[in-house]
C-alpha cells in the first residue's frame, strides 16, 4: 500500500511542480514574435510528451516493483528474444520521435528564412559592447553597458534594470520583417534577446544570418550568451521596438545626426569642447579596461594618467587608438568610433588626470588617416 501511496505522489507530483515553475517564470518566455510562440508552442508540446513518457514509464515500474516484489514470494520470469515486444518497444519511440520531428522542422525553416526583408541590421560583436549598422540608411551607432560603473563597483544604488541598460538600445520597427547580419571584431559572442526567440552567435570572419518581425511594441532586455572575456557580464542587449511611423521619424533624426557628425570633420574643434566629447567616449568604450581615472588595470590594460611615455609619442598614442595593438587586448577602433570621437577621446586622454600635454587632436586628421 505504501507503495501505491509512492507512486500516485510522483505521478502527480511532476504535473504539480511544473505548474508552480511555470507561474515563477521558470519556462520559456512566450515572446512577442510569430516564430517565438511558434517556439514556445512545440517546446510545450514535446515537454508534456516527456512529462506523460515520464508518468507511464515511472508508473510501470513502481507498479511491477511492487505487484511483483520478492516478499510476496513472486519468482522473476527469464526470457529473451521476445518478438512483439522488440518491435513495440522500436515502433512507439520511433512513432513518438516522427510526431516531434515534423513540427520542429516547420518551426525550424521559418526561422531560418530570412528572406524579404524590409530593413536589414548589422549587428557586430566587439569587447565588451554591441554596435549597430543599418544598412543603406547610413545610420550606425555603438551599444555600451549604461549603469555607471560606480554603481558596478557597490557605490551607487541598482536600480531595476541594473546590468541590463545601455546608451543606445538597438531601435526596430514593429509589424516589418528585419534582417540581422551577424559578425565579430575580436572573439566570438552571442547576441540573445529570448522575447525575440534569437540567439546567434557573433564570428570573427564570419557572417551570420537570423531575423525577427516583432508584434508588440515596447522595450525587450537581453545579453551576450557567450563568455567573451572579462566584461562579459557587460554586454547587454536592449531592443526598443516602435511603431512603425515613430521608427521612420527616429530614423530620419539619425540620419541628420549622423549628417551633422560628418560636417563636424572639417571644423576646427576647441581644447574645450574636445574635452567634453572626449569624456563621454572615453566613459563609453574605455573606461571598462583603463578605468574611469586611467588608472588602467595592469598588465593587460596600461595606466594612461601619468603615462609618461606614451604622452611623449603622440603619433605612437593616435596610431593605437586608430588600429589597436595585435596579440593584445587593445582592440582597433577606426570601425567603431567617428573621427570626431576618436580625435576628441585622444585629447581627452593626452589633457585629463594631470597629463596636461595641451595637444588637441583634430577630427580631420584623424578622417585623413583613415582614409589612407
Amino acid at each position: 500500500m505504501r507503495t501505491c501511496i509512492v507512486w500516485i505522489a510522483g505521478c502527480l507530483v511532476v504535473p504539480l511542480t511544473t505548474t508552480l515553475a511555470m507561474a515563477n517564470g521558470w519556462n520559456m518566455p512566450v515572446g512577442v514574435t510569430d516564430v517565438s510562440r511558434e517556439i514556445h508552442s512545440l517546446h510545450m508540446t514535446i515537454f508534456w510528451i516527456c512529462v506523460v513518457i515520464g508518468v507511464l514509464v515511472f508508473g510501470v515500474m513502481f507498479y511491477s516493483l511492487f505487484r511483483f516484489r520478492h516478499s510476496k514470494g513472486v519468482k522473476a520470469s527469464h526470457f529473451h528474444e521476445h518478438t512483439l515486444v522488440e518491435v513495440i518497444w522500436t515502433a512507439i519511440p520511433l512513432l513518438i520521435l516522427v510526431g516531434m520531428a515534423v513540427p520542429a522542422t516547420a518551426t525550424l525553416k521559418k526561422m531560418y528564412d530570412p528572406a524579404d526583408a524590409d530593413l536589414d541590421v548589422m549587428i557586430i560583436g566587439q569587447q565588451w559592447r554591441w554596435r549597430y549598422e543599418y544598412l543603406g540608411e547610413d545610420v550606425a551607432f555603438t551599444s555600451n553597458l549604461g549603469t555607471p560603473r560606480e554603481t558596478v563597483r557597490g557605490e551607487g544604488e541598482r536600480g531595476e534594470h541594473y546590468l541590463r541598460e545601455v546608451d543606445e538600445p538597438l531601435v526596430l520597427p514593429v509589424d516589418r520583417k528585419v534582417r540581422f547580419l551577424m559578425t565579430s571584431d575580436d572573439v566570438i559572442h552571442s547576441w540573445w534577446v529570448p522575447d525575440l526567440a534569437v540567439k546567434q552567435d557573433t564570428i570573427p570572419g564570419f557572417v551570420n544570418e537570423n531575423w525577427v518581425r516583432i508584434n508588440e511594441p515596447g522595450v525587450y532586455r537581453g545579453q551576450c550568451a557567450e563568455l567573451c572575456g572579462i566584461d562579459h557580464g557587460f554586454m547587454p542587449i536592449v531592443v526598443h521596438a516602435m511603431e512603425e511611423e515613430a521608427f521612420d521619424e527616429w530614423l530620419a533624426e539619425r540620419k541628420e545626426a549622423a549628417a551633422q557628425e560628418a560636417s563636424g570633420v572639417d571644423r576646427e574643434w576647441g581644447l574645450e569642447e574636445l574635452m567634453a566629447r572626449g569624456e563621454e567616449s572615453y566613459n563609453a568604450v574605455c573606461a571598462s579596461c583603463h578605468q574611469p581615472d586611467g588608472g588602467g588595470n595592469a598588465p593587460a590594460f596600461p595606466a594612461l594618467a601619468g603615462n609618461q611615455a606614451l604622452m611623449e609619442e603622440r603619433e605612437r598614442h593616435v596610431e593605437t587608438v586608430i588600429n589597436g595593438v595585435s596579440g593584445a587586448a587593445m582592440p582597433a577602433f577606426r570601425n567603431t568610433l567617428s573621427p570626431v570621437e576618436i580625435a576628441a577621446v585622444i585629447t581627452y586622454e593626452r589633457n585629463a588626470w594631470g597629463n596636461e600635454t595641451g595637444d588637441v587632436i583634430q577630427p580631420s586628421d584623424i578622417a585623413e588617416r583613415l582614409a589612407d
